[in-house]
């Protein structure tokens, strides 16, 4: 398996951590500009490899990075960017959220982000937002085979 330069691979797929802060739909379509989409967390391993990787690319506690998780269809309900629903024994919301709570003076927040140094020790590190408020983010694609020539 291989990654173009400037992605990072694990567990078969590659991620790429923009650090341009955008809203999340323009985040999704600089993702879908680079063939991929935003990252759809699958497993608690690669949970960790994602928090591992942020607690490096955080510069403060509001850093954060967008994940293709919304509820912009129905609230309360909440679906991947490839329109499977979130799995309820798969999530890592921190606690009290989703609290649907907007900081950019929104009526909604339906657009999932995770990060936040203090309180990424453990695993639940995701937040709801406004889908506005202006997020770095992770897009993730499926790691491609090596054309090797091997003699």
């Amino acid at each position: 398996m291989k990654c173009e330069p400037g992605w990072e691979p694990h567990g078969g797929n590659c991620y790429y951590f923009s650090t341009t802060k955008s809203s999340w739909t323009d985040s999704r379509r600089s993702c879908t500009d680079l063939g991929s989409d935003l990252v759809k967390i699958d497993s608690r391993e690669e949970q960790m490899f994602l928090l591992e990787r942020l607690r490096v690319l955080m510069k403060d506690d509001e850093d954060m990075f967008w994940i293709g998780l919304t509820d912009l269809k129905e609230e309360g309900k909440w679906f991947w960017v490839d329109g499977s629903p979130q799995d309820k024994s798969l999530t890592f919301w921190k606690d009290g959220e989703p609290d649907n709570a907007s900081k950019d003076g929104a009526d909604s927040a339906d657009c999932a982000r995770m990060g936040r140094k203090i309180e990424a020790q453990g695993l639940k590190s995701w937040f709801d937002i406004s889908c506005n408020f202006p997020h770095k983010s992770i897009c993730e694609k499926t790691a491609g085979l090596s054309s090797c020539v091997c003699v």
